[in-house]
């Protein structure tokens, strides 16, 4: 008569013949713990309850590269210590610690400067001066191209444009400014209507009237004399020109860059 095994001993029978069975040392061992700890239940070995895997260490996240503005703002903070210590504790090491420090920024800028230099040579679309220039001949030669689209632009102001010139007799900038608009009815022919706001008469504009809400409907802010609008007969608009006493000159080039130029284009 053959005797019982154990329960151990068939448990160790069973494990070994599932791990027979299998196809690999991996397979196998998988289908012995299957069997043994969760199908059968046949005991308790120490592979039936596996330690939690600890998570991957995680591995710090680099610091982010400072900006060229965050670059930039450190130099100048060091330029500040450094002068300020040498200013303090003037020592020679202080004292040329700044200096040195100093001269490779004034280096920096030099530098700077002179690739900025080269490349407006280089490329005409980013050179702003050759739309203004800043020598003398060019500037010169830029007046006098501009003096001559203004005179252009005069000779044809009044066949669409007319000019509201609003004063007071009490005002002494009215008395002074009053001639220079009589030069120019006289010189190019625009008309100009005056418009008292204190119904003073204008011996140099004997036309002209009282305000009786022309110059809030012409839009000025204020009853402040002189003050000039242009008007415009195409667009029926009216076109503020300025507050003040104004030379002929200032006169006709804002009626040439309000009437002539888009906003930013001589700039």
């Amino acid at each position: 008569m053959k005797r019982a095994l154990p329960s151990a001993a068939i448990g160790v029978v069973v494990l070994a013949a599932a791990v027979s069975a299998g196809s690999g040392p991996a397979g196998a061992a998988g289908q012995a713990e299957r069997f043994y700890c969760e199908e059968r239940q046949l005991g308790y070995w120490f592979y039936c309850t596996r330690p939690e895997t600890a998570p991957p260490a995680t591995q710090p996240a680099p610091e982010p590269e400072p900006s060229y503005q965050d670059r930039l703002a450190e130099v100048t903070e060091t330029l500040r210590e450094l002068k300020a210590r040498a200013i303090l504790e003037p020592t020679e090491e202080n004292v040329a610690a700044y200096v040195a420090f100093q001269r490779e920024q004034l280096d920096r800028s030099g530098l700077f400067t002179d690739v900025w230099q080269r490349l407006l040579w280089q490329r005409p679309d980013l050179d702003y001066t050759l739309k203004r220039p800043v020598s003398t001949l060019g500037k010169q030669a830029w007046l006098d191209a501009r003096q001559t689209d203004k005179q252009a632009l005069m000779a044809q102001l009044p066949e669409r444009y007319g000019l509201f010139y609003f004063y007071a007799a009490s005002c002494p900038s009215c008395r002074l400014m009053t001639p220079v608009l009589k030069y120019i009815d006289q010189t190019y022919g625009l008309h100009i209507q005056a418009v008292s706001m204190d119904g003073g008469p204008n011996p140099d504009f004997p036309d002209a009237v009282v305000d009786r809400g022309q110059s809030a409907r012409m839009g000025l802010p204020s009853k402040t004399v002189p003050a000039l609008v242009l008007f415009d007969t195409e667009t029926k608009q009216f076109i503020p020109i300025g507050h003040g006493l104004l030379s002929a000159d200032e006169i006709l080039e804002r009626i040439f860059i309000l009437t002539q130029t888009k906003p930013g284009e001589d700039y």
